[in-house]
């Protein structure tokens, strides 16, 4: 995949990634409203929106097939490991905005900025330690 091609569709997976991740915080907190609601639409949003993210990269950007599913599983362990990193700068940022703006919007806004910067750090890691035999084809 040519390079501006990649970055393209990288984004709009990573856009869709990110209102699949916002939608599921947005639905959670409307089923859920108690003490802990934030950070449970926090841990709900990150969960959709790693599944989806971890489809599209495997198969679209780094194109791997996985031999089974055992396979798939080490894979998304992997995946998920490099996941940890980007997902407490994505919750900082979010949590951040929370406490600063104790605005739902605002709230929002810092997970979608909290993201986009995790996304440019974890397709680097992904990668580098994930599907580094697919990427260096």
């Amino acid at each position: 995949m040519k390079n501006a091609t990649l970055v393209s569709t990288y984004l709009v997976f990573a856009l869709a990634a990110t209102v699949v991740n916002l939608g599921s915080q947005m639905l959670s907190i409307a089923c859920y409203t108690g003490l802990y609601a934030v950070p449970v639409s926090m841990i709900i949003g990150t969960a959709a929106g790693l599944l989806l993210k971890y489809i599209l990269d495997k198969r679209y950007i780094f194109k791997v097939e996985t031999k089974n599913l055992a396979h798939d599983g080490i894979l998304f362990a992997l995946y998920t490991g490099m996941g940890l990193i980007t997902t407490a700068i994505f919750w900082s940022v979010e949590y951040a905005f929370h406490l600063i703006f104790s605005d739902d919007k605002m709230r929002y806004l810092g997970g979608a900025l909290g993201l986009a910067i995790g996304y440019v750090l974890k397709y680097q890691l992904d990668k580098r330690y994930v599907f580094q035999q697919a990427a260096a084809k």
